[in-house]
């Protein structure tokens, strides 16, 4: 059934003052999951087992089928391959942690896999299509003091394939605000994390062979957060627009700690060298960010959360305040949660959809 209009409207904009424009899904979950899979695809998911999808662009949203047994999972992780094939996962305690996945445009679902980790909590799952079959890594927090890293195929007979355990600092976890805590790339993995311990980026690569390996790479320390339980680092992104082997060097951190959303200070960290070094941003973003986006058109980097939007046109080093126009609602640049440009996702079922020649410096 479908559920919802959503208008896209054109704005007249200048650099720093375009903004999101408001949606309706016509849903009041907390929507953490989205993904944009282009030609007019897009994937959204969040509490109360919703997942939303959209086949032209985001005019249209359709309310999909609840997996079985869902009705009550916070689905804050989503990746989508097409208008017919997705993999939902929910985040919590235990069993609580699932994969769902779909192959007919979600009406229905079948369970591929539960966490088996009493304990455990899942923090974020990147997923690929390559030779026509879908892999990658999902990604929980610590049980044992390590941190638990599945290798998901999905379509084998037991998804998970592969599993690999890091061990963990003391007082260390990730977090599942946005699914965007870990980065994947070809082979490369990066994961960002938080606690008290403070925060770093576990690098490894992943090779292949006779089964999956991992090749550790020394972690990082980043900048982000103020060795709090409930700060670190919430998301990351590498630049990819001009990709030459080896790996992206350009790429931002982002965080802070999600219980002082007004809080300015150590919100936002770059490197130049594929995640080795981290320094603090010059002029941070204004308040915790729990998304971080790369928008290769318009070569900028753009982040999200509770209180506003920023963005930075020199990799992360300097943030703007990206403020509503007096078109635009007064509040639509802030209560986001997650970014896959150009959606954004956020509580009581906003969804907003920006148009990338927007912030085109006129």
């Amino acid at each position: 059934m479908l559920r919802g209009l959503l208008a896209l409207t054109l704005l007249t904009t200048t650099a720093a003052t375009a903004q999101w424009q408001l949606q309706d899904a016509h849903t009041t979950a907390d929507l953490r999951g989205i993904d944009n899979v282009g030609g007019g695809v897009a994937w959204a998911s969040g509490s109360n087992g919703t997942i939303l999808r959209t086949e032209d662009g985001g005019y249209v949203w359709q309310l999909c089928a609840i997996p079985p047994g869902a009705e009550k999972l916070d689905f804050r992780g989503l990746q989508a391959f097409d208008a017919n094939t997705a993999i939902v996962m929910s985040s919590g305690k235990g069993d609580l942690s699932r994969l769902y996945k779909t192959t007919d445009g979600c009406q229905t679902w079948k369970l591929i896999f539960t966490n088996p980790d009493k304990e455990g909590f899942w923090d974020a799952i990147q997923l690929s299509p390559a030779s026509g079959q879908i892999f990658g890594p999902l990604v929980g927090d610590p049980v044992d003091g390590k941190f638990p890293i599945w290798w998901i195929v999905p379509d084998y007979k037991s998804p998970a394939n592969a599993k690999e355990e890091v061990k963990a600092q003391s007082g260390e976890a990730a977090f599942a605000a946005s699914n965007s805590a870990m980065f994947v790339y070809s082979e490369l993995f990066w994961l960002g994390t938080g606690g008290t311990g403070g925060s770093r980026i576990i690098r490894k690569k992943i090779h292949g062979g006779d089964g999956i390996g991992w090749i550790n790479y020394p972690s990082s320390d980043v900048p982000v957060g103020s060795h709090t339980e409930s700060s670190g680092i919430f998301s990351l992104a590498f630049a990819i627009d001009d990709i030459r082997w080896p790996p992206p060097k350009r790429g931002v951190a982002v965080g802070g700690d999600y219980r002082k959303p007004d809080d300015a200070s150590s919100i936002a960290a770059f490197t130049t060298n594929s995640g080795r070094t981290w320094q603090a941003a010059k002029i941070q973003p204004h308040g915790f960010r729990s998304a971080v986006a790369y928008d290769a058109q318009q070569k900028l980097w753009i982040t999200v959360g509770p209180n506003g939007t920023d963005i930075s046109r020199d990799d992360g080093r300097n943030w703007t305040p990206l403020k509503p126009t007096k078109e635009d609602s007064p509040d639509a640049d802030k209560n986001w949660n997650a970014l896959s440009l150009p959606f954004v996702v956020g509580p009581n079922g906003r969804i907003g959809v920006l148009r990338p020649s927007a912030l085109a410096t006129r």
